[in-house]
């Protein structure tokens, strides 16, 4: 079969990695570089050659899908589990939230809240179904477990950080979802994986295996229409030229795919409009010393600064794999009137030096090496109460369409590299069924 696949991210990829080899894949990018949200920057400074994410990006050891892919590979080898010790900024002091001890002398919350913060983690991991929370707002679901305090001095700034003005209408099978994901720790804290060398290792390694098999990735190339007659997928239009094709797999935003279907989706039209995502504005900096000298990973923010997270990945991966301390600063926006989206890439990132200046009284705009701005309208959907019902189907339809992408169930309640790639892969089977058949 001759398929094409739209976005070269983790789930496109993953999807022509399974099917190029009995299949005609043909993989079309509108941007210059691969990889989606896990595309990375070339950098050479003073004759070190790396890649690093323009978004930061980790593994968890619950990815069981993505860490049999890198074995798969042969990445094995670069597999580092390494601890990345968070904290969380408040008053203008640094407090770690990695073991049990610590998250005892959080003093925004009195012993009776911590407690109670304790057990609602607990309870969270009893979880194995967050079904019937995902009707209920996360807000009213923490405020009637845990009480005002919890909510006001830990939970909202986070939410507020990550959804804005939605902040208020996330599910709770989101925030159940998301703290699953990160309170697998031991008593030492938590361990992340990450690839040395990248993982731009990944995407190159993905990009071959296709390429090898007979499979194209056209880069700088979007697709403006699926073309669909009589409820059947005919092919694409790209650059004005019309490629014919036997299936479509598309990875793009929801909105987008309404556009490019012409709206001919039918009983999922409403619910392509309904699905609301959110943008990111993420800063990545080269510095000639370390910001955060506690050796914090991550940083949540509780400040008046224009953005909710500090991530420096140098004290997470080894200084000498880079020659420099790297450090992401990172903001979420809700929409494309979002000053983070319309001002000139040198504003935002002055806003977000000046916020480290006011939080690290020792950093200096003179340790700057480089800094780089990267934005996405595109970073992942906004879980309001009741997203479970807009979760969009693997075969929408239309014969010949298949999804695969944040939007899928494979994404939700929480949105992983991990589960990009198994959307990949449930998209994929499709077509093995058939070869079965």
């Amino acid at each position: 079969m001759k398929i094409t696949i739209i976005g070269s991210g983790l789930a496109g990829l993953s999807a022509g990695y399974k099917l190029c080899k009995s299949n005609e894949v043909v993989i079309f990018e509108k941007d210059a570089e691969i990889g989606g949200m896990t595309a990375s920057y070339c950098k050479d400074f003073a004759g070190k050659k790396y890649f690093i994410e323009k978004y930061y990006h980790h593994i968890f050891r619950s990815d069981s899908e993505l860490l049999d892919l890198i074995r798969e590979l042969g990445l094995e080898g670069q597999m580092l589990w390494l601890k990345g010790k968070s904290a969380y900024f408040v008053d203008g002091k640094n407090y770690p939230m990695n073991t049990p001890a610590e998250i005892l002398r959080f003093k925004p919350l009195s012993f009776t809240d911590l407690v109670k913060l304790g057990l609602l983690v607990l309870r969270i991991k009893l979880i194995n179904d967050t079904t019937s929370y995902d009707r209920i707002k996360a807000k009213t679901w923490i405020l009637d477990t845990t009480g005002q305090s919890v909510y006001e001095n830990f939970f909202a700034p986070l939410m507020k950080s990550k959804f804005g003005e939605n902040d208020e209408n996330i599910s709770a099978a989101w925030l159940i979802g998301r703290v699953k994901i990160r309170s697998d720790r031991g008593k030492e804290g938590e361990k992340l994986g990450y690839l040395r060398g990248g993982f731009n290792s990944l995407i190159e390694a993905l990009a071959k295996e296709i390429t090898a098999k007979g499979g194209r990735i056209l880069q700088n190339k979007a697709v403006k229409e699926i073309v669909i007659k009589d409820n059947t997928v005919q092919g694409v239009i790209a650059d004005g030229d019309f490629i014919p094709c036997d299936a479509v797999i598309s990875t793009v935003e929801p909105r987008v795919l309404d556009i490019i279907t012409k709206s001919k989706l039918g009983t999922i039209h409403e619910t392509l409009q309904g699905i609301r995502y959110q943008g990111t504005a993420c800063a990545l900096i080269g510095l000639d010393k370390g910001l955060m000298k506690d050796g914090n990973y991550w940083l949540n923010i509780k400040a008046d600064v224009p953005f909710g997270a500090v991530i420096e990945h140098t004290n997470f991966m080894p200084f000498e794999d880079y020659g420099e301390h790297l450090v992401y600063v990172t903001s979420y926006f809700q929409d494309e009137n979002d000053s983070l989206w319309l001002k000139k890439e040198e504003e935002v990132l002055d806003s977000y030096i000046k916020g480290l200046e006011n939080m690290f009284p020792d950093f200096s705009r003179t340790d700057i090496h480089w800094a780089k701005l990267f934005r996405r309208m595109d970073t992942a959907p906004v879980y309001e109460k009741g997203y479970l019902e807009k979760v969009l189907p693997f075969a929408p339809g239309p014969t010949g369409l298949y999804l695969a992408g944040m939007f899928s169930s494979t994404n939700y309640p929480e949105r992983s590299m991990n589960g990009s790639v198994k959307a990949g892969f449930e998209a994929a089977k499709f077509f093995t069924k058939k070869e079965e058949n």
